[in-house]
């Protein structure tokens, strides 16, 4: 899962810290019902329209590739309900996100077999997560990120350094150094190619990286290190290493959008997806806080959380899901 920056009304980014002016307590939040919000499929991006063209296919044949996969993987739905379980979500949110990744980023393997492999040939090479000869453990010992030492859980201690690369080095120069204008998981943390995510969930190694912590806790996984990046990069192309974290990075969605913005967004699939297809779920939470905020104060109703292109394919394929389970 990359983040990908696909404004949606309600789901807009805000590069800054939690503010608790903008919780509110989990038994006030607005429940979003199932479904669409917009009658009509968002605008699907370009970049998504040309990796389908240029692989002479379309999205209706990567959609069916890979719900044949989850319909003929017995195996794979029973781990998909298991971790399901564990994050206390629905294993639709989990369907919905990979069902949308392959759908509109890449194409699914025939085979789950196939993924074991992969992930084996990146151990076998090695992974290390650098800028033009400086790693990413020497980069965050820089003391513009000495401020987020005081978080302890990786979520919001990743989160705060890539708020301080958005603010002090983006762009920018720094000591004689320039730096891409371009996101942080996008400069250190894609040794390959640009634009790269892997495995079952596409998930990126910074997102990894984030969700460390939860899933050690609640799936005993061993936390990951930015210095090993071949572990991470085992870590997301195995299937049965990547399903927990594809369930942490929903269920920090659901938390985020119930204790950030007060929507309880767990009945709709649609919306997870969209999030784990843009990334920024406390940026965007934090931002439809922001718009909601004004509009009490104006007499105005509140605005609910929209889906995507994305998560609007996954809501309306949801009949056809469900029955996977």
């Amino acid at each position: 899962m990359t983040s990908r920056l696909n404004l949606i009304a309600g789901l807009c980014l805000s590069v800054v810290l939690a503010s608790p002016v903008f919780s509110q307590p989990a038994y006030s939040a607005t429940l979003v019902p199932p479904g669409n919000r917009n009658a009509e499929q968002p605008a699907i991006p370009g970049a998504s329209a040309k990796r389908t063209k240029e692989l002479s296919t379309t999205y209706e044949k990567k959609y069916q590739k890979i719900y044949t996969l989850l319909k003929s993987d017995a195996s794979l739905r029973s781990k998909i309900r298991a971790n399901a379980s564990a994050y206390g979500i629905d294993p639709i949110h989990i369907v919905g996100a990979v069902v949308g990744e392959h759908t509109y980023n890449v194409d699914v393997y025939d085979r789950l077999q196939t993924y074991y492999v992969k992930a084996m040939s990146y151990v076998n090479q090695g992974v290390d997560f650098s800028y033009n000869g400086e790693s990413i453990a020497a980069f965050i010992k820089r003391p513009e990120f000495s401020g987020c030492e005081r978080f302890k859980d990786s979520y919001t201690l990743w989160g705060c350094r890539e708020d301080v690369w958005n603010a002090k080095f983006r762009g920018k120069k720094v000591g004689g150094k320039s730096y891409p204008n371009n996101r942080f998981s996008a400069v250190f943390f894609q040794p390959f190619y640009a634009g790269q995510t892997f495995g079952l969930g596409q998930i990126n190694p910074l997102t990894a990286l984030q969700m460390s912590d939860m899933v050690n806790r609640v799936s005993g996984l061993p936390k990951l290190r930015a210095e090993d990046g071949t572990t991470i990069y085992k870590t997301i192309m195995d299937p049965d290493l990547t399903l927990p974290y594809i369930a942490a990075t929903i269920k920090q969605s659901i938390t985020s959008y119930r204790q950030i913005a007060g929507f309880d967004i767990s009945k709709n699939p649609g919306l997870t997806a969209t999030l784990y297809n843009t990334g920024g779920a406390d940026d965007r939470a934090r931002a439809l806080a922001q718009t909601n905020n004004k509009r009490k104060a104006a007499g105005q109703p509140p605005l609910m959380p929209q889906e995507n292109y994305y998560g609007w394919l996954v809501n309306t394929k949801m009949d056809e899901l469900k029955a996977l389970f």
